[in-house]
This record gives structure tokens, C-alpha cells and sequence, in this order.
């Protein structure tokens, strides 16, 4: 594979959330085997680099973020050397390989918390994760909420508390502690030297806590909600940039090439700009474009607020429409409100499908039009939808049994993918297996081998937008100039001689001149573009 040291700045990653991509084994759960198996897929549909959640070993309490050995592979998923054959095979097909790391918290079954536990109050194996006396008789030491719900603390035998801001069994590290930085810049090594190409930092912003661990007052968080202050004890502290600059120094020491992005959840584009400045992370997820509703004038000004942030520090934009822990955008577009809410925000509108696959197919132009790099999550090439009427016997998510069964959480992104036939399991594992999620009859329709043979499908249109954007020189990294146009109609340029027009207006819109149309995301008539409708012109 050819070294190109600045990869990451106009990539496309497609996302793998590996217990869904493909089965191997024969256990209705995806695994690196079904992964090895669809690399040829992903090759032709043209992405630049996979990146997979985590594959470690788990008690898969939160989908494998509860990671009780950060250098194995999950039985679940397959071994050591299988994963090693995987990187080497990703790179023989042209692409590169991104693998998560949870650094926020470990699983309550990795060695180090059950040491933790065994050592009592004041040991130094305690002093690797928070532990804190509560504050009073049975009372946590704080009013600190759970993201997935309930209280931050759970008493031990003994009467301390010990923090987790996601599920029990997933305790907080104490990033204060110089033995876990040690820790970690070693699994940073364990894995560069394997030949992983980049990480994707899980809870990037909340890494570092107030020593003084002061009250919130507030009744709730969310994984996809801002913080509400630049102070708040938990999320996006100053202290984060410190870790991230010695993990740079590491990544570094194996060459240029080497990446990060952030999952950071901040107040303001300019916060997460700080994540990204010359000697820290290279990259870090657009959120603020994926939370974005559909309109112009909010669009507009999440490109522009974000493209000015990021070219302050030198760094790309990436942007991302959907992943596993939020409501698949073809969903949320075709909701009456359609900006995206989080895992504790249950969505009762209905969607109107149709009206989402349209404005999704326009999204996507937009998206990848946009100065930067970008991500794919796994199945929104087909044009898959949430999946909202799963039993609730199925689901999994610890929001749901945290909400005490209120909130059904994310269960709804991550069904397996329809890959062939006319019924489930649609050849994601063998027919007489049940897959761990259950899909839906109609996803025949949505197929890979069904969209593969109709050029007009979800698949047909991003697989041409990307051998567009691979091959055309004004797209990529760089920047963009506005062209005027009607309140709800964007139109801008990329240079050298390309223009992305998407209409979000509720007439018509007359293209402006052009030589050609490279790319649409509907027919157009008479050379008008319809209603959340896009295309790309050469010009």
C-alpha cells in the first residue's frame, strides 16, 4: 500500500460495528471472519479505510465497551492471529484499518478493578480507577448521573463508590494516575505494531474529572448532548489535551502516516478544535453536522462554524451522518423534527421513509462534497432505516434496562445487514441460524446483492459519489466559496470547477450554469432540481 503520510485528511471510513457486519462462525453474531469476508465489498464500494468497534474481550454488557483485556480479540469474534491476518488483508485490498479504544473505563471484569476491589480502601489498585467515601450514610459521594441512566455510583462491600459514568460494570479509570497513562500508551504500541493504521478514541472528552468531584446539578446526561458549560466536572476538562499529546508522541515514533479521531461530545466547534491542534489528535467526529437538522440555514452555519474552527488549528473537518449510537439519519430525515437526540430521548413521531430516503440520498452529496474526510456507517449504502419495532425481548442496550425498560436505546442502528436473498437472516449468517438482532422481511429489498444489480438503488449512488470524489480534483480536502441562491437552496463551490446545489426548498430549483451534471441524487426535470433533491455539476 503506498505511504501517504496526510491519508486521513480527505478519507472515507466506513464504520463496522462488528457483532452486525457479516457472520463467519455460525453463532448469528458478526465476527473478524465476516469481516474478511466482505473486505471485497468494501473495496468496490470505494471507502478509503474500515474502522471496527471494539473486538476485545468482553462480558459484552455495552457491545464490547466494557473491555476486560485490551490486547486479545474477543472469543466471540475470532483470535489474535485472525485479527492480524484481517490487518494485513485490509491493507492488500488498498485500505486501512482503524480499531477502537476505550479509554474512559475499563469492564468490571478487567483484572486491574477486580484487584481494585480485593485491595480495599487506599490501596494503590484502587487508586487506578475513582473510588471516593460517599457523603453520608448510603449516600454517593456526588449526584453525578449515568449516561445510560441512574446514578454515577455504585457502594461496594466495605461503603465506598466507585464512579461509572456509563453502566456499573463499566467503572471510570483515574486518568490522574500515572500507571494507567503507562498502561495505555503501551496498548497504543500493541497494536501500532500489528499494524493498525489509527485508533478512534471512545469518550475522548471524558478522560480527566474535578478532583474536587462537585455536584452537577443537573438530573441527566446524554452521550450525545453538549455540555452545558465549559467548566463541567466530567466532560472536555482541560486536562484531556496532556494524554492526547503523549499519545501523538507515540503514534508519531511509527511514522507520519498514523492517525486518531476523536468521539468528542463539546460545547462549540471551537472546543473541539482543541482536540485537534498540531501536536494532539489529527481528526475528530463533526457532531455537530450529524445533530444538525434539516434546513439550510442551520446546515450552512454548522459548515461554516466548523470549517473555521478546524482551519484555525490546520486540521480537516470530518463529517458523519449516522453511527451506533445514534437513530439512522435516513430515520431521523424523515421525521417531522429531524434533528438527531441521543439513546435517552426516545422518538415517538413516525417516519415517513420515503421522505427520509430522498433527503438521505441528498445528504450524502452534500456530505461528501464537503471540504474533509468522512464516515459511513455500516448500512446506510443500502438505505437502511431504524429498525423501531424490535421486541423487547431482543433488546440489549443497557439504556433499556437502566431506564428500567422506558427507553429502548440504540438496539434500533445495529441489526445485521441484509446482504442476499428474498428472507432473513438475508445471507448475513447461515439460514438455519437466528442472528443476534432480528432484521425486517422487507429489508429484501435492501439487499447488497439487490441494490449491487440496480444502479439507481442507495448503493448505486454512493458507490458512484465516491469513484467521483476519489478521481475528481476539486474534491477532498481543501476549501469551499458560497454561490449566492434562494434562503433554502446551497450552493458552493470546490475548486478546480465543481459546484454542490442542494435543494431544500419546497419548489424547483434551476440549476445554475454548467457543462455537465456529474451526479444526482433524483432525475431532474427539465433541468430543475427537485425538492430535497442534490446534485454535483462540472462547470
Amino acid at each position: 500500500m503506498a505511504v501517504n503520510a496526510s491519508w486521513w485528511r480527505d478519507a472515507v471510513i466506513y464504520e463496522v460495528y462488528i457483532r452486525s457486519l457479516a457472520d463467519g462462525s455460525g453463532d448469528g453474531v458478526g465476527d473478524i471472519a465476516g469481516i474478511r469476508s466482505r473486505l471485497p465489498y468494501l473495496r468496490d464500494l470505494g471507502v478509503d479505510a474500515v474502522w471496527i468497534t471494539p473486538w476485545y474481550p468482553s462480558p459484552m454488557v455495552d457491545g464490547g465497551y466494557d473491555v476486560a483485556n485490551y490486547r486479545d480479540i474477543d472469543p466471540l469474534f475470532g483470535t489474535l492471529a485472525e485479527a492480524e491476518t484481517l490487518i494485513g488483508e485490509v491493507h492488500g485490498h488498498g485500505m486501512r484499518l482503524i480499531v477502537d479504544l476505550v479509554p474512559n473505563h475499563s469492564s468490571d471484569q478487567h483484572p486491574w478493578f477486580r484487584e481494585a476491589l480485593a485491595a480495599g480502601p487506599g490501596s494503590p489498585q484502587r487508586a487506578r480507577y475513582v473510588f471516593r467515601d460517599g457523603n453520608g450514610p448510603d449516600q454517593p459521594p456526588n449526584d453525578w448521573r449515568s449516561v445510560f441512566g441512574g446514578p454515577a455510583w455504585t457502594q461496594v462491600p466495605g461503603g465506598q463508590w466507585y464512579l461509572h459514568l456509563f453502566a456499573p460494570e463499566q467503572p471510570d479509570l483515574n486518568w490522574d494516575n500515572p500507571q494507567v497513562r503507562e498502561e495505555f500508551e503501551d496498548i497504543l504500541r500493541f497494536w501500532l505494531d500489528r499494524g493498525v493504521d489509527g485508533f478512534r478514541v471512545d469518550v475522548a472528552h471524558g478522560l480527566i474529572k474535578h478532583p474536587d468531584l462537585p455536584d452537577l446539578g443537573s438530573a441527566q446526561e446524554d452521550m450525545v448532548h453538549s455540555p452545558d458549560r465549559t467548566d463541567h466536572p466530567h466532560w472536555d476538562r482541560d486536562g484531556v489535551h496532556d494524554i492526547f499529546r503523549s499519545w501523538r508522541r507515540v503514534a508519531d515514533s511509527y511514522g507520519d502516516d498514523r492517525m486518531f479521531v476523536a468521539e468528542a461530545w463539546v460545547s462549540k466547534p471551537e472546543r473541539l478544535a482543541r482536540y485537534v491542534r498540531s501536536d494532539e489528535l489529527q481528526t475528530a467526529f463533526n457532531f455537530d453536522f450529524l445533530r444538525c437538522s434539516w434546513a439550510a440555514d442551520s446546515l450552512r452555519s454548522v459548515v461554516d462554524s466548523c470549517l473555521h474552527a478546524m482551519h484555525a488549528v490546520g486540521a480537516p473537518t470530518t463529517w458523519v451522518l449516522s453511527n451506533h449510537d445514534v437513530t439512522r439519519h435516513l430515520t431521523r430525515y424523515g421525521r417531522p423534527r429531524t434533528r438527531a437526540e441521543g439513546p435517552l430521548h426516545d422518538i415517538v413521531e413516525p417516519a415517513d421513509i420515503e421522505l427520509g430516503t430522498r433527503r438521505a440520498r441528498a445528504a450524502v452529496l452534500l456530505m461528501l462534497a464537503l471540504p474533509g474526510s468522512a464516515y459511513l456507517y455500516q448500512g446506510e449504502e443500502l438505505g437502511l432505516e431504524e429498525v423501531e419495532d424490535l421486541p423487547e425481548d431482543v433488546l440489549q442496550d443497557p439504556t433499556w434496562q437502566r431506564s428500567g425498560h422506558k427507553v429502548r436505546g440504540r438496539d434500533g442502528c445495529r441489526v445485521p445487514l441484509p446482504w442476499r436473498g428474498s428472507r432473513p437472516p438475508f445471507g448475513f449468517c447461515r439460514e438455519q441460524v437466528r442472528p443476534w438482532l432480528p432484521q425486517p422481511a422487507h429489508w429484501q429489498a435492501r439487499t447488497a446483492e439487490a441494490e449491487e444489480a440496480e444502479p439507481e438503488s442507495m448503493w448505486g449512488l454512493y458507490r458512484a459519489a465516491l469513484r467521483i470524489r476519489r478521481a475528481h480534483p476539486a474534491l477532498g480536502d481543501g476549501t469551499l466559496s458560497w454561490v449566492d441562491a434562494p434562503a433554502e437552496v446551497l450552493v458552493f463551490r470546490r475548486e478546480p470547477g465543481l459546484l454542490c446545489v442542494v435543494n431544500l426548498s419546497d419548489t424547483p430549483f434551476a440549476l445554475p450554469g454548467h457543462e455537465r451534471v456529474l451526479l444526482s441524487s433524483e432525475q431532474m426535470q427539465n433541468g430543475k432540481l427537485s425538492t430535497d433533491t442534490a446534485a454535483w455539476l462540472q462547470v
